[in-house]
């Protein structure tokens, strides 16, 4: 049996395990990072139709951690505003950024091209080993030391392992921790349309009867088309139907599904589409193991905060494990562990409770919900209270604070003004 020694152990090389190994090893630990996917995947992922929507703490994140300078400027695109529609209601929501701290909500990234940035990054620290093809077949923990064993009989050791292995973990499962998991029913379809008119940099999030639909804002393509990411989300027979069509066909009723407000849109790109279900692990920690990104939290999209909280639970642990190596306290031990759960369940919990419930609100089509959509929409205008609900649920920073200063909320007379 092949053995071999570090300090950390994760299992997953996506966004939040990536950029955990990086961070571990700039505090000067050694990592090992199992992945089932193959180097050529890791190297070039993908292209998945999803576009991340970067808080300013992760793009301050991604820079720390050498990884921001890799991803393409033409692929970054501003968010400069957004609002929110609510059925047929002539009524919407609006919020910009507050101008004197920064000139845009946010950025929207490519999620691919996240995951190859932070990746090459990883590659170039010395003490970040990366295991492609291969999988964890048993994990042990103890008091000293924890252990994977690999599919091929490669026996692993460290101080810490660290599931980031996505929100339906088997590591998590393993090590008997369960989670709450949300199924809400419906799936998300994702991918790039082109259109006619711009879009001002502004994203929507329509929550019709029957259809959610955002529009996210994307550069110009390399012809000059004003562009857009497409998250339809819909009862999975409707969007399999979808799916299936031409695209000729899915380009028209794309853009009657969206009354061309935008004009004639066409489809450019693959499709992919993805199960709506959010989960959040009921621990985070257990002895000399933690959970980190969509494994402790995986978020419902609505509030885009899915991939900022991966980000935000690497920092926070990473942080504390970096402390207990200055003290020469046990990296793995139960205070840093506690610590690192506590943090993360203040940072996550409230939002995510928030964001369920409001997915489940505005994806509700019985006649009592859309009453109940109306009247907070209509008190979101008329009470402060009510609106600062609205803008601190929708706007959080990934740490799960408010900003300095509410955003602004204008409710534009008539929808698409």
């Amino acid at each position: 049996m092949k053995q071999s020694c570090c300090d950390v152990l994760i299992i997953g090389a996506g966004p939040a395990g990536l950029a955990l190994s990086i961070s571990l090893a700039d505090a000067g630990l050694h990592v090992a990072v199992v992945e089932r996917q193959p180097e050529s995947v890791l190297q070039n992922p993908p292209f998945d139709g999803r576009e991340i929507a970067l808080t300013h703490r992760s793009v301050d994140r991604l820079q720390a951690l050498g990884a921001l300078e890799r991803i393409p400027e033409a692929e970054m695109s501003p968010l400069s505003e957004a609002r929110v529609v609510n059925g047929t209601s002539p009524r919407e929501i609006r919020f910009a950024p507050d101008r004197r701290a920064h000139d845009s909500l946010g950025t929207l990234v490519p999620n691919h091209l996240i995951r190859k940035s932070l990746y090459e990054s990883a590659r170039t620290r010395p003490t970040v080993q990366i295991l492609a093809e291969h999988t964890a077949t048993g994990i042990e923990t103890g008091r000293e030391s924890a252990a994977l064993t690999l599919e091929d009989g490669t026996r692993l050791s460290g101080r810490l392992i660290v599931a980031a292995d996505t929100r339906f973990s088997e590591t998590r499962r393993r090590m008997g921790i369960s989670a709450s998991m949300r199924d809400f029913g419906k799936t998300m379809l994702v991918c790039r349309m082109t259109h006619e008119k711009s879009h001002g940099n502004v994203a929507t999030e329509w929550f019709d009867y029957g259809q959610t639909i955002a529009m996210l804002p994307l550069n110009d393509n390399a012809s000059g088309q004003h562009m857009s990411s497409l998250v339809l989300t819909m009862p999975a027979r409707q969007i399999e139907r979808l799916l299936a069509s031409d695209e000729a066909s899915f380009s028209a009723e794309i853009s009657a599904r969206y009354r061309r407000l935008l004009g004639s849109m066409t489809l450019s790109g693959t499709r992919h589409t993805y199960p709506l279900v959010s989960v959040y692990a009921s621990r985070f920690v257990a002895e000399r193991f933690a959970l980190v990104g969509d494994a402790a939290v995986g978020m419902h999209p609505v509030t885009a905060h899915g991939l900022n909280f991966g980000l935000l639970s690497e920092q926070t642990l990473s942080s504390l494990v970096a402390g207990a190596v200055r003290s020469t306290a046990d990296i793995g031990g139960e205070p840093v562990l506690r610590r690192y759960e506590a943090q993360h369940r203040r940072a996550t919990h409230p939002l995510y409770l928030a964001t369920n419930t409001i997915a489940t609100l505005y994806t509700e089509d019985r006649l009592p919900a859309r009453l109940l959509r109306s009247a907070v929409v209509h008190a979101g205008e008329r009470l402060a209270p009510v609106r600062q609900t609205l803008v601190a649920t929708l706007m959080r920073d990934s740490a799960g604070r408010l900003p300095r200063s509410l955003l602004r909320r204008a409710f534009a007379p008539r929808f698409g003004a």
